[in-house]
């Protein structure tokens, strides 16, 4: 099977991704695996928000090539190998790739895959699209780039999005790297109550519930040192509003905007910029891509965090291809608690 970008539906720069957008399809691979290839098993595939820039005909970055109509939709997956032409993979290997097609089998170039181990996340191989992939990547990288987080300097983080994939690795992180105190933003109360009890954050904001810029106050008293922005929009205004002088934004995503036709990143209200140029903040887009040079010890120091107990991961896992579709429309919905998942 196979799951083709279609458009029956067309979205347009403003619309917001349905699981119509998509349609699944039978169809075969070769029979044969040439030189260098391997034939791969698909086990899991990843949604994730960033996808959804890749419906537009222009992605608005640079580094992302926009989905072809009728063509096979592409991102974050894991296989295993079962049958290989290629020196480095085996038999039984298990691999990944940024660029994995949806659909349930695929002959793909050895070179474009990696080799996974299972261990270095006790077995739990899903974990490499998101806490020990590129998603811990962004929250590890992100924090110790554009955060300027320092052991022993008692600074407050807070964590938009925080329930999310990225956003509730990065308050972990955040507390890991040394802040003193974490405060998440996230749309329910459960997911409020997951990231206190299970995650660690010492507090959450539901933004759906009273007055945000009040909590905000209460829960920060000595401001904000360190904003790990995963929404954009309304909410960042809040937190930008109460955050102290010199203090770092790290700008990793923009959903709330994701489905309206404006710049990334998005310009900040004239009174929000006011604030971020007479407080000294640092707002600067953060790519994960950028920083590939330390890819691999960041990725041990995640799986380290894991097998110690001390990062905890939550998924939201869909079973089947034929519900992906669903499973990307629910996640830009906030349906997820955790990395999105779809287990083939």
């Amino acid at each position: 099977f196979i799951y083709l970008f279609n458009s029956n539906i067309t979205l347009g720069k403003n619309g917001v991704p349905v699981a119509e957008n998509f349609q699944l399809e039978q169809s075969t691979i070769a029979d044969t695996v040439q030189v260098g290839q391997v034939r791969v098993k698909t086990l899991y595939l990843s949604v994730d928000p960033y996808m959804r820039c890749r419906m537009n005909e222009d992605t608005g970055s640079d580094y992302l090539r926009p989905w072809q109509l009728s063509e096979v939709a592409d991102g974050g997956g894991i296989g295993v190998v079962e049958e290989s032409q290629h020196h480095n993979l085996a038999k039984g290997d298990f691999v990944t790739s940024f660029t994995w097609p949806w659909q349930t089998a695929a002959i793909l170039d050895g070179d474009s895959l990696q080799k996974l181990e299972p261990q270095l996340v006790n077995g739990r191989l899903s974990y490499f699209l998101g806490a020990a992939g590129i998603t811990g990547l962004t929250a590890l990288l992100g924090i110790r780039e554009k955060g300027h987080v320092a052991a022993g300097a008692n600074q407050t983080m807070v964590v938009s999005g925080a329930a999310g994939a990225c956003g509730s690795l990065a308050g972990q992180i955040g507390r890991l790297e040394g802040c003193s105190r974490v405060v998440g933003i996230a749309g329910t109360d459960e997911k409020c109550s997951i990231l206190v009890q299970e995650m660690g954050f010492d507090a959450a904001i539901n933004y759906k519930k009273g007055d945000v810029a009040k909590q905000l106050r209460e829960l920060c008293p000595g401001g904000v040192d360190v904003y790990f922005d995963n929404v954009g929009g309304d909410i960042s205004d809040t937190v930008i509003s109460q955050m102290n002088q010199n203090s770092h934004i790290i700008l990793c995503g923009q959903i709330s905007q994701y489905n309206k036709d404006v710049p990334y990143p998005p310009p900040l209200p004239p009174d929000i910029e006011k604030i971020q140029k007479e407080r000294n903040i640092t707002r600067e887009r953060f790519l994960v891509l950028n920083y590939m040079d330390k890819q691999e010890a960041s990725v041990l120091q995640l799986c380290q965090w894991i097998q110690e107990g001390k990062l905890k991961v939550r998924e939201t896992v869909v079973e089947g291809l034929a519900n992906i579709g669903a499973a990307f429309q629910s996640m830009m919905n906030g349906g997820n608690i955790g990395k999105q998942i779809v287990s083939i």
